[in-house]
């Protein structure tokens, strides 16, 4: 099939590779140039474990493209994807979709046969309604068809989680637009993934109902490692504990220093204006943003309280910036929020991150990055280990203990065994454990 992918955002690239390595014919579409030059030349603008590769095996074998040209693109294509971006507008919840609706009237001008427009970016319960009407200002709606088709991609396993995903969720009830889904998908219907065709509004519900879940899931386990600090229990033993059973399944029970990313955050207040804007109060997503967002000034206060209240002349080596590891995403990341509050008790520092230091240095000022971690950690009072690389996890903790003016650990993704680290003469703290 000819696809039309707009956005070569982390959704649409991903996306669109994807599906050319599925066998179609495949066509980005962007408005920033430079980006599009990037792709051409071979450069890929996000990180993302083996995406680089699948980007020019599929570009030497003729079905991927990149262009600014939407016109041109939609000649002869059967489907076009809107994978742009809806960012939180002003930070009320409200997503903003003037992306969403602007690519909407570039299709429209430009449809030439019948054409299943698929919205794949996350978008409020409705837009593919609004979708429609801008389109059908033009069109009869014979000619065409809107689809909400949502993305369940985690940063760091996005080519896996699209070519093995737990589902697959398409809303229309167009008998030819389901049909057009379904020779999409066509490799995943061989291999016997779910696919779950649902109406419109439902699908849309759906993204934000899943992202919303997962980040209850995030901050109840960490509010239960509070409890762990104080009642002398072991929050990874409880995960554990309360993971295997199959109703609650262990995935996202990691305490930590809370949620990030370009989802969870954004979804969750989109979500909660949905509800409200209909008269409905999501009272548990509601404690779930407020928990969050404490989180992370419990984090600043557990790194204060160690340091024994004073961090005047103290340097603080973190180690990870980004929201979670392999990637280099920024977007809401507990280093944004943390480290400002530390420089701001009189903190210096230093930090290093394999993937995510060129993002930094455009959002956290007066740091001094590092080349590697031992040089990160050199002469520090203090590590923090944020974000759980493997890198971090095999650590030379003899050579640390030399670096370091003072053997503090602060271990806020829990990747080290306490005892261990006691018995190598570290004063160490992590995350609900004893």
């Amino acid at each position: 099939m000819r696809i039309v992918m707009i956005g070569t955002g982390y959704v649409g690239l991903v996306s669109g590779v994807c599906f050319a390595d599925f066998g179609h014919e495949v066509i980005c579409v962007d408005k920033d140039v430079t980006k599009i030059e990037m792709l051409k030349s071979g450069e890929v603008p996000i990180f993302e474990p083996y995406l680089e590769n699948l980007i020019c095996k599929n570009v030497r074998a003729s079905r991927l493209k990149f262009t600014t040209d939407l016109k041109t693109s939609m000649k002869g294509s059967d489907v076009v994807f809107i994978a742009v971006g809806t960012p939180s507008r002003r930070g009320d919840g409200h997503a903003d979709l003037s992306y969403v609706y602007e690519a909407a009237k570039d299709i429209s001008k430009n449809i030439e046969k019948y054409t299943v427009i698929v919205t794949k970016s996350t978008v409020p319960v409705g837009t593919g309604d609004e979708i429609e009407k801008i389109i059908s200002k033009n069109h009869s709606i014979e000619k065409f068809s809107v689809v909400s088709n949502p993305e369940f991609l985690r940063e760091g396993a996005a080519i896996k989680d699209f070519k093995h995903p737990d589902r697959v969720i398409v809303g229309t009830e167009s008998p030819n637009a389901i049909q057009v889904m379904k020779a999409v998908y066509r490799p995943l219907f061989i291999n016997e993934t779910p696919i779950l065709f649902t109406s419109r509004r439902t699908s849309e519900l759906i993204k934000y109902a899943s992202n919303s879940f997962l980040a209850t899931k995030i901050s109840f386990i960490n509010e239960m490692a509070d409890l762990c600090e104080n009642l002398e229990a072991d929050v990874q033993t409880v995960a554990r504990g309360i993971g295997l059973d199959k109703r609650i399944a262990p995935k996202f029970l990691h305490a930590g220093p809370g949620y990030g990313g370009s989802c969870f955050p954004k979804d969750t207040l989109a979500l909660i204006r949905t509800a409200e804007e209909v008269g409905v109060s999501l009272s548990i997503i509601k404690t779930v943003v407020k928990s969050n967002e404490d989180r992370k000034l419990k984090m600043v206060q557990k790194i204060i309280n160690f340091l024994d209240g004073d961090l005047k002349n103290k340097t603080l080596a973190f180690l990870g910036l980004s929201f979670k590891p392999n990637t280099d995403d920024m977007r809401s990341s507990a280093s944004v929020a943390i480290i400002p509050e530390l420089q701001a008790k009189g903190a210096t520092i230093k930090a290093y991150d394999p993937a995510a230091m060129k993002e930094a240095k455009g959002i956290l000022r007066n740091i001094s990055f590092a080349e590697n971690p031992y040089d990160c950690i050199e002469g520090a009072d203090a590590l923090v280990i944020l974000t759980e690389w493997d890198e971090f996890r095999a650590l030379d903790m003899q050579r640390i203990k030399k670096l370091l003016k003072k053997p503090n650990v602060i271990d806020l993704r829990n990747i080290y065994k306490s005892k261990n680290m006691k018995n190598l003469g570290f004063n160490y703290v992590s995350v609900g454990r004893p």
